[in-house]
């Protein structure tokens, strides 16, 4: 699915243009997505760089001190924007997405899997594959 959205920060002084559609639809229990974000699961699409597109505002990036993740948030309000992992893909939160949608999110943009379900500290209930590491190796069986 081809879409063209456009999501903004809190304040409004933000707007991030996605186009096109998202690489990966994930709900991520990685350690460094939780510190990193500030959350126990961190549900996001993850894009190409080049389908993500910032409109002139007050944003900042802040660069992990350790690892190959970067955030770009708004530095009035503080809202992230979205974050860039070590593959180069801007991760956007599903919370700001739905905002964008009505506080409803779309199906084409609803998580497909959870990743790292081993590193989860919260269980999670629903039909969704549970990789326990990437999404290229085992799952989870109850």
């Amino acid at each position: 699915m081809t879409m063209s959205l456009r999501v903004t920060c809190l304040c409004g002084k933000i707007t991030v243009n996605l186009h096109g559609s998202p690489a990966a639809r994930a709900n991520c229990h990685c350690s460094s997505c939780r510190t990193f974000y500030g959350t126990s699961m961190f549900s996001a699409t993850a894009w190409a760089a080049d389908a993500v597109s910032v409109d002139d505002g007050a944003g900042r990036t802040f660069k992990h001190p350790e690892k190959q993740l970067t955030k770009t948030f708004c530095d009035v309000c503080g809202e992230v924007m979205f974050g860039t992992n070590r593959l180069g893909m801007r991760v956007v939160p599903n919370a700001l997405v739905a905002r964008a949608t009505d506080g409803k999110l779309d199906a084409a943009l609803a998580p497909t899997m959870h990743l790292f379900y081993r590193q989860r500290v919260v269980d999670v209930s629903d039909d969704l594959p549970k990789y326990l590491d990437g999404w290229d190796g085992p799952t989870y069986a109850r």
